[in-house]
């Protein structure tokens, strides 16, 4: 019985053993994961290198990689622009040499030569406030010299005093007067560089913009033509299709700088008279002022060297006479 005993305790490990399933299978589960690892790399060959994690019971998990890669992105990039720099290149000769058609909006088109004969105009206008300036300041500058030279020659030579103190005095006053007046224009001119090259030139900046944009929108415009007077297959519709995509892109852009400009076009417009009427009124003011005052003050200086002439001159008899 003993015996009997022992040798089932010894029989019923194996029988445990035998019912409990094999190992085997956790490592079958094991491969069947790390085959599957290479299926998905082989899937992802054009992508990037897919990363193997392992986890800490020993299984793997495979973690995919993007499928975007940056040196092919950046050729793609290059490829697309020099198609498109080359089509705008070839659609800009067409135009210069009188073979292409061109977009022509009739309502900027006209506003836009007219902003750029203006600006042609104050630029040209400004350059010569700027020279009478420069000129007036000059002026002032010789003439301060010479009323105090005046000055000194009127104590120097007591007959002609009030001569020399006469001319001194109204050269003096025109010299300050003449500084008022340059500071007045130089302020007009600090005013029309500002809307000169600032706001009109930004204005340039955004038709320069325009143009390119049209020039680009015509060069699709061209080519979605060409493609529709050709032949339909199964080679060329999908080609008219995405020409058909990439014009509609480039006429929304091309719609949507036509709309900035023409804006800034019609702010500049309300700008430019309110600007030039403001500052023609103060530089006019400004001149009249000049002349006004030189003119009160030549006059009443002539009165006073009159009434001093008229007191202080003698008339001494001449040395022949003496003689």
């Amino acid at each position: 019985m003993e015996e009997s005993q022992q040798k089932g305790d010894v029989s019923s490990p194996n029988r445990t053993e035998e019912e409990s399933p094999p190992t085997e299978t956790d490592s079958d589960c094991n491969h069947t994961t790390e085959a599957g690892s290479p299926v998905a790399m082989e899937t992802n060959q054009n992508q990037d290198p897919a990363v193997t994690l392992q986890t800490p019971k020993g299984g793997t998990v495979v973690v995919e990689g993007g499928n975007k890669n940056p040196a092919s992105e950046k050729l793609e990039r290059v490829r697309k622009w020099s198609v498109s720099k080359y089509k705008c290149t070839r659609q800009a000769l067409a135009e210069r040499l009188g073979r292409g058609s061109r977009t022509v909006d009739l309502d900027l088109e006209p506003r836009l030569e007219l902003l750029r004969d203006d600006r042609q105009r104050y630029d040209h206008m400004t350059k010569l406030a700027q020279t009478l300036s420069n000129q007036l300041a000059q002026f002032a500058v010789t003439q301060k010299s010479l009323g105090d030279v005046f000055t000194e020659l009127s104590v120097k030579s007591q007959k002609l005093h009030v001569e020399f103190s006469l001319n001194a005095e109204a050269q003096k006053f025109l010299s300050k007067s003449g500084d008022t007046l340059t500071t007045a224009i130089n302020s007009f001119t600090s005013d029309m560089n500002t809307l000169v090259n600032k706001t009109i030139e930004d204005t340039m900046v955004s038709a320069k913009q325009y143009e390119a944009a049209r020039i680009e929108y015509d060069a699709y415009r061209v080519d979605l033509e060409e493609l529709n007077m050709g032949p339909r297959d199964t080679t060329t519709v999908p080609k008219l299709e995405q020409a058909q995509k990439v014009f509609q892109g480039q006429r929304e852009r091309y719609q949507k700088v036509r709309d900035d400009l023409s804006v800034k076009i019609k702010l500049v417009e309300e700008n430019r008279v309110k600007v030039l009427h403001n500052h023609l009124l103060l530089l006019h003011s400004a001149v009249a002022s000049h002349c006004l005052s030189c003119h009160s003050f030549l006059q009443h200086n002539m009165q006073q060297a009159a009434d001093k002439l008229q007191r202080c001159t003698v008339d001494q008899p001449s040395w022949l006479e003496d003689s």
